[in-house]
């Protein structure tokens, strides 16, 4: 069964960190682009980061430039998302999607595996 899990959300004030992990089963990780999504209440969902697998370029939404990093371990079929310099408007459901393509789609339509979400939560 090809399966994407999510894990390390939870409730952090605001400027502390989390890292959130993307676990795969059933399929390598490395060969594809790997995003994180998220979704707060009544918002639409929105692209954060993306690391492809191509050749490794990480693109980032401006909200989370220069606070957030994603990075792989392969040999535990793992991504990580790392969180610093938290904000309130963080709060969401984060998830992960895998790309076949490795190209990093902008459209979350584009890719074929997601997890199931995590929640994050900011307080001020």
């Amino acid at each position: 069964q090809l399966q994407l899990v999510e894990s390390g959300g939870g409730l952090v004030q605001s400027g502390g960190s989390l890292r959130l992990s993307c676990a795969a089963s059933g399929f390598t990780l490395d060969y594809y682009a790997i995003g994180w999504f998220r979704q707060a209440p009544g918002k639409e969902r929105e692209g954060v980061i993306c690391i492809s697998s191509t050749d490794a370029s990480i693109y980032y939404a401006d909200s989370v430039k220069g606070r957030f990093t994603i990075s792989r371990d392969n040999a535990k079929n793992t991504v990580y998302l790392q969180m610093n310099k938290l904000k309130p408007e963080d709060t969401a459901v984060y998830y992960c999607a895998a790309d076949v393509t490795g190209s990093c789609p902008v459209g979350g339509y584009e890719y074929d595996y997601w997890g199931q979400g995590t929640q994050v939560t900011v307080s001020s």
